[in-house]
């Protein structure tokens, strides 16, 4: 479905702002804690520990629920808007894997924002040293040309499905003026080397985020990879206290970034589904280094103007 929006697609997502009008409609599905550590790792607990720890709530969930009810765990290798570019972190997409497998459970890989090159891989799974049995993309598929979006499946679900004579589909499937625009703006990622350029301008654009926003006293976090960048602002960087929701600090640096040329996507609610500022930033695959310095100085001047602007308690 274009954009995900069915009662289906929303029912597994983990994102409450765009459930809550829904939620008497939604099918109720197991829920484990996102893999976020900058607010779940534990002081002295090391990287490789949280993952796991953030991992094993799957098995958890699938003893619970009883391991012959449960068809797939479906997550964002990279989690987009809900919690603002927050990566898988090393060891927990290994670990997710091992347990998918001592259970036959399905992995599935939610790449549509983080997928096809945004990352510096095709796929931002490589980085994880993992395959998915199902993965779904769309927006890098064909650069936002036209709608675009498909499942990949592994060999192993493919045969299951095709022997069992299974039929699905949506009104556009195979639609071939997509597969027309996806085709060449594949060929130039790849015949371009636009992926180098990714994984090269990212760690620009994170040094120069971390250079540009530090004075302002307000970035809990910059995380991300390649050009899938979020920050988190904070109120108290030393607590990680949230600003108030009725602040709407991040709405209100979107509008005057805007006001400035700078196109940002603002999300709120990610310390609990109420509190929380962050900001994403996916900037095209041929930035350059310069256009990324003018990203900085922009989004510095747009959020001293966001803090100015939205004066209240912190």
């Amino acid at each position: 479905s274009y954009h995900g929006n069915t009662l289906g697609a929303l029912g597994v997502s983990g994102n409450p702002g765009r459930r809550k009008p829904y939620e008497p409609l939604l099918q109720a599905y197991d829920k484990i804690a996102p893999c976020y550590a900058y607010r779940e790792q534990k002081a002295g607990e090391s990287i490789e520990a949280y993952s796991k720890r953030a991992a094993d709530e799957l098995e958890e969930a699938i003893i619970r629920n009883g391991p012959k009810r449960v068809a797939a765990f479906i997550a964002e290798t990279v989690v987009g808007a809900t919690l603002g570019a927050c990566p898988a972190e090393r060891g927990y997409l290994k670990r997710i894997r091992e347990i998918c497998d001592a259970y036959g459970v399905l992995y599935i890989a939610d790449e549509i924002m983080c997928g096809m090159g945004r990352t510096g891989s095709t796929f931002a799974f490589e980085t994880d040293g993992v395959a998915p049995d199902l993965v779904t993309v769309a927006k890098g598929l064909a650069g936002g040309y036209q709608a675009m979006g498909a499942v990949l499946a592994a060999t192993h679900v493919y045969d299951a499905l095709a022997a069992g004579g299974f039929e699905h589909g949506h009104t556009y499937i195979g639609h071939p003026t997509g597969c027309a625009a996806a085709l060449p703006v594949q060929r130039v990622i790849d015949e371009d080397n636009l992926l180098a350029n990714v994984e090269r301008r990212g760690r620009d654009l994170r040094a120069a985020l971390q250079s540009y926003l530090a004075p302002f006293g307000v970035v809990g976090d910059i995380r991300g990879r390649g050009l899938m960048m979020g920050v988190e602002l904070v109120a108290d960087t030393a607590a990680k206290t949230p600003f108030s929701p009725q602040r709407k600090l991040s709405a209100t640096l979107k509008k005057a970034a805007m006001a400035r040329g700078l196109v940002c996507y603002p999300g709120g609610g990610c310390v609990d589904g109420e509190r929380g500022d962050h900001i994403l930033l996916a900037p095209p695959y041929i930035i350059t280094e310069s256009q990324i310095d003018e990203l900085a100085t922009l989004l510095a001047a747009a959020l001293g103007d966001a803090l100015s602007s939205s004066k209240g308690a912190r």
